[in-house]
């Protein structure tokens, strides 16, 4: 799939969904580099990029993205208690705080699913 722009595309637009127009340059890089490039290639599987990039931001206590990553890695096809137990051990190298702020990220997801 291209793009208006005649780029190649995943069709992902979760940057332009974010953002719209007001910063084109955040866009082009979060939905063309970051997800139709980055995301696409085929040295690791997206489940691994998945539980990468959810250690990533344990590690650095940014709940805020991982409300997004934690869920795109259940799409994935990481299952939650597989999650739950990153999140355990990363609390140990991560630090206690940065873990329990991801498991209670992952817990409102889960809550959040379940009917």
């Amino acid at each position: 799939m291209t793009d208006s722009a005649g780029e190649r595309s995943t069709g992902w637009a979760g940057g332009r969904n974010a953002f719209g127009d007001f910063a084109p340059g955040l866009v082009h890089y979060t939905d063309r580099v970051l997800f139709d490039e980055v995301w696409e290639r085929d040295g690791l599987s997206k489940r691994d990029r998945s539980l990468i990039t959810v250690a990533a931001l344990t590690a650095m206590g940014r709940t805020d993205q991982l409300r997004f990553h934690l869920d795109f890695a259940r799409q994935n096809g990481v299952a939650d208690d597989e999650l739950e137990e990153a999140l355990l051990h990363l609390a140990f190298y991560a630090g206690w705080p940065n873990g329990t702020g991801a498991t209670t990220v992952l817990k409102n997801i889960v809550e959040r699913d379940d009917p």
